[in-house]
């Protein structure tokens, strides 16, 4: 028996690590925080995408020439496979939740359990190389 066509849910994700933790936010009318970033629009390059959703969720201007991949997980969430592709980079201006974000929170690798499947194994790499406490 073949298996259904799942549907790829494709994302771009900023890493931000301060002493330890990750920032992360909780979109508003969700229950669950994520990574900041969000789903391509279009043919978006994932830098495209990963600009515009920062400014939209943490009203902060990423300086692209300064973003590294630091890797692309992908897991099973619920029906869907969702990708996120990763990236550090420097910022300006101050981290302020916007109208779309209820919530942001600094987490230790101990708040795994707080953030979705493909979340937490970047929190696994994250960990392994000392970067997460």
């Amino acid at each position: 028996m073949e298996s259904p066509i799942r549907q790829l849910i494709d994302t771009v994700a900023w890493v931000l690590i301060d002493n330890g933790r990750i920032l992360c936010a909780r979109p508003r009318g969700k229950d669950v925080f994520y990574i900041p970033g969000g789903k391509r629009e279009g043919s978006e390059t994932d830098l495209e995408t990963l600009v515009r959703e920062v400014a939209e969720e943490l009203t902060v201007e990423l300086s692209p020439e300064t973003a590294v991949h630091v890797g692309t997980y992908e897991a099973d969430d619920a029906d869907v496979v969702v990708r996120m592709a990763c990236y550090t980079a420097e910022y300006r201006g101050v981290l302020t939740a916007s109208s779309e974000i209820e919530a942001l929170a600094w987490f230790g690798f101990g708040d795994r359990d707080l953030v979705p499947p493909v979340d937490q194994l970047l929190f696994d790499d994250l960990a392994a190389a000392g970067a997460l406490r």
